[in-house]
């Protein structure tokens, strides 16, 4: 075997590992019922407003897909990939690695995630929908990990479908090291 297959043998049965004996913290059955919940929401208050919905890249992807199918309104999507962290430097100021497409400007704007965690990215990302003279900014994260660690204290999203405990979480879009962003639910690593 060559060393590239050999390193992917040992990850392949590393990764099947971790999911065999992760803690399952909420269904997929529950996942999709708090996605409907999210969706009776979103459309009560946006329904009627045109509204373009921004996903945040990686890990809204799997949300923002499976919440849009829920909403019977017209709407645009785009998505935009941004981080705070380039060449190593800490900061709060954003690099985008693709910024959105469609203006903000005078639109209702929703940015849909899979997680917020600390919420620092999310709270740059919202800064940067206000001075893009959105008309109104909400969010819309699948799930909220309870903790006292958010970068503005209180930062919560508009809507939100799950709350989880702090612990490290995986799939619906969230991953671990890099895979089971695909997991149907969401999944916590024993020990962690």
């Amino acid at each position: 075997m060559s060393e590239f297959d050999t390193h992917h043998h040992d990850s392949l049965n590393a990764m099947r590992e971790i999911m065999d004996n992760a803690d399952c913290l909420i269904t997929q059955e529950d996942v999709e019922m708090a996605l409907d919940r999210m969706a009776a929401s979103i459309t009560e208050a946006l329904g009627d407003t045109l509204p373009v919905f921004y996903c945040v890249m990686n890990g809204g992807l799997i949300t923002t897909g499976h919440l849009l199918t829920r909403l019977g309104f017209p709407l645009e999507v785009d998505y935009l990939h941004a981080t705070r962290y380039r060449g190593g430097l800490r900061g709060g100021e954003l690099f985008w690695r693709v910024s959105p497409e469609i203006p903000m400007a005078g639109r209702h704007v929703v940015i849909v995630d899979d997680i917020l965690d600390e919420g620092a990215t999310l709270a740059a990302i919202l800064d940067y929908c206000h001075e893009a003279q959105a008309a109104s900014v909400s969010t819309a994260v699948l799930v909220d990990k309870r903790h006292e660690r958010k970068a503005v204290p209180g930062l919560k999203a508009d809507y939100c479908g799950l709350e989880v405990e702090d612990r490290y979480v995986f799939g619906f879009g969230m991953d671990y090291k890099g895979y089971w962003r695909n997991a149907p639910g969401i999944f916590a690593p024993k020990g962690l």
